[in-house]
């Protein structure tokens, strides 16, 4: 599904060339062929580990051009759901990659079990993945969110739940990041291996956790009317995007490793108190969106993904473009990759944690 064309001498690689494209799926030219119901099913699609998020940007360019404002219980909603598929996207890359590049080496485990670690991380994902399930049926492709809102309130007790979950993924934490942090031939494959300056960065505009392990940050949050604190993350849609603060430094594969070991975002302390609210509009098939274009973005787990939307005031789309982050990570590898060894490739894909369907839409 992604083709490298190496150009190698020896056992060191002088050039790499990324070929993609073998997973297409026109989606952006779908898009203009169906209403603002039935894009949200392609949109959480593309990165299926992070569905949710991938169709909250789609309905928020959609609410932006309408002038349509979603309730604080709704946007407190949404911001919540998104850092919990954050964390399910987070720990697909490390119940896989870590354990994987340390089952591999010969060096010793210093006490810390790849295998127990995998197991842990699968079993953290599981539980996250129950209470997400729970509020749709879906355990990948949710169909949650809607122009306005979302589909429905959230279950009773349901937030109680949520709690549960974060208060035994929490627990799993050290077991979870044992191999990142003891196991002694994972930090022989990963540090120093896969260097990405924060100029890199800038350059090919890398964005999400491997672009912060380089000192990558943005104002994401802070002045955006759709998202309920400045620390969030989940629920941006500042209009020009996000600004970098800082590009010091560089990275390596060990670091945008432990970048991804990130720990839990609590439900919300102050959770706007008020009775159950109603379930959101249908969006009619007849929902028209206003002549006009507007810009909105997220920061996925895997980063940036913006949506530039063109309406000429029909129900459908004139043109949806996406800026998914998969696309622009992956471009670093012709620059990442070049002096490196043959044998480094494994630790230094695995450690950009692309989606194919992401990169390709």
């Amino acid at each position: 599904m992604l083709r490298l064309s190496l150009t190698i001498d020896g056992d060191r690689i002088t050039a790499a060339d990324p070929v993609i494209g073998y997973v297409h799926r026109g989606a952006e030219k779908l898009f203009e062929a169906r209403d603002y119901r039935q894009i949200i099913v392609l949109a959480n699609r593309h990165d299926w580990l992070s569905a949710f998020s991938s169709e909250l940007g789609v309905v928020l360019a959609a609410e932006r051009l309408a002038g349509i404002e979603v309730p604080p219980r709704g946007v407190w909603a949404r911001t919540l759901l998104a850092e919990l598929n954050r964390v399910l996207s987070h720990l697909a890359f490390l119940s896989a990659y870590p354990p994987e590049i340390a089952a591999a080496s010969a060096a010793a485990a210093g006490g810390a079990a790849p295998e127990a670690a995998a197991r842990a991380a699968f079993d953290a994902r599981e539980l996250v993945q129950a209470v997400m399930e729970e509020i749709s049926g879906g355990r990948m492709h949710y169909m949650f969110n809607r122009v306005g809102g979302l589909v429905a309130e959230l279950p009773a007790g349901w937030l109680g739940r949520v709690q549960d979950a974060a208060y035994q993924v929490r627990s799993a934490l050290p077991v979870i990041g044992a191999v990142v942090r003891e196991h002694e031939g994972f930090r022989q494959r990963t540090r120093g291996v896969g260097t990405l300056t924060g100029e890199q960065v800038r350059q090919y505009g890398v964005s999400g956790p491997a672009a912060r392990a380089s000192g990558w940050t943005s104002t994401c949050g802070a002045t955006s009317p759709t998202s309920p604190t400045a620390s969030s993350r989940a629920c941006c849609g500042s209009s020009p995007g996000p600004k970098a603060t800082a590009w010091p430094g560089s990275s390596a594969c060990w670091t945008r490793s432990g970048r991804r070991w990130i720990w839990w975002t609590r439900a919300p302390a102050d959770w706007p108190p008020c009775r159950r609210a109603r379930s959101a509009p249908a969006c009619p098939r007849c929902f028209k969106v206003p002549e006009g274009h507007t810009y909105a973005w997220t920061e996925n787990p895997l980063g940036i993904n913006g949506y530039y939307l063109v309406s000429r005031g029909g129900k459908t789309p004139w043109r949806l473009k996406l800026r998914s982050a998969s696309f622009s990570n992956i471009q670093v590898l012709s620059e990442l990759l070049a002096s490196s060894r043959v044998a480094d490739l494994p630790a230094i894909l695995g450690s950009m944690f692309f989606v194919v369907g992401d990169m390709d839409r």
